[in-house]
């Protein structure tokens, strides 16, 4: 049995603004020690429920948080930037299951640092169903047969995450108070419920189904200002909506159209806001 693990950081116990998912902010350090800690707890979890290999994805930002040397040695960690299937790079048909820890909400909803890949993004459709980062890694693995059987986080990621996927397990880590203000577990309870519910989402991994993607999908991006909208306009194959910021892209599949949109954010990334 092999587990995938993809860890962001804003979803992490404790953590409720930028200074402690940003490099270069005060709180940076006790983040990603934290957020290492969280991932062994998945990890632990899975080996003891069965797993003989489990591959873990450094999902945030530049992707080079986790501290490898904390982490489980007989662990892989796939750590880094440029990915070509950055948050779920690595993730393929082999694997039994996937968690995705340290999760958020979607841009524009409620929960702690709610966005979708870049802060401006405003929201994201594959074809009408409105996706966040966890929605369209969810579509990625569903790509691969794989079911994502378990995901930690903020309330409000638990929330996205039950109304996309049937049967999944949730571990609600911290209670969203406003966007930049949590209730949290401390990290050893955090810790010791995420290792309880990634034990019982390994357990009860037949009952949850792949979240199968649309076979040729059409992607819409909306943008913050007319500015990203027109940056991400100048990728092939896109369409920028009449007098809106919303940027199209007809995609042979959920691949191309994940590969899509990593251009088109990192292209609308280079407006500037003067």
């Amino acid at each position: 049995m092999k587990v995938y693990v993809s860890v962001d950081m804003e979803g992490i116990t404790g953590l409720a603004d930028e200074t402690h998912v940003n490099s270069s902010k005060l709180n940076y350090e006790r983040g990603r020690k934290i957020m290492t800690e969280e991932a062994n707890a998945v990890i632990e979890a899975a080996f003891e429920a069965g797993a003989n290999e489990v591959v873990v994805n450094d999902s945030h930002s530049k992707m080079n948080n986790l501290l490898i040397e904390d982490l489980h040695p007989d662990t892989q960690l796939i750590t880094g930037d440029v990915k070509p299937y950055s948050m779920v790079q690595g993730l393929d048909g082999s694997f039994s299951g996937a968690v995705f820890t340290g999760y958020h909400a979607r841009a524009s909803k409620k929960g702690v640092m709610s966005h979708t890949m870049i802060f401006g993004v405003r929201e994201i459709w594959i074809n009408d169903v409105a996706v966040g980062e966890l929605g369209f890694n969810a579509y990625v693995a569903g790509y691969h047969g794989v079911p994502v059987i378990m995901v930690a986080g903020d309330d409000q990621a638990a929330m996205e995450a039950e109304a996309l996927i049937p049967n999944v397990t949730t571990a609600v880590v911290k209670e969203t108070i406003s966007r930049s203000v949590v209730k949290s577990l401390t990290p050893s309870k955090a810790q010791q419920l995420i290792k309880e519910k990634t034990a019982l989402a390994i357990k009860n991994k037949e009952h949850v189904k792949p979240l199968t993607p649309p076979d040729r999908p059409l992607m819409a991006i909306e943008f913050a200002n007319y500015g990203q909208a027109e940056w991400a306009a100048l990728m092939p194959g896109t369409e920028h909506k009449e007098n809106t910021t919303i940027v199209t892209f007809q995609a042979r599949d959920i691949l191309e159209a994940y590969r899509a949109m990593l251009v088109m954010t990192e292209l609308a990334m280079r407006t500037t806001f003067c």
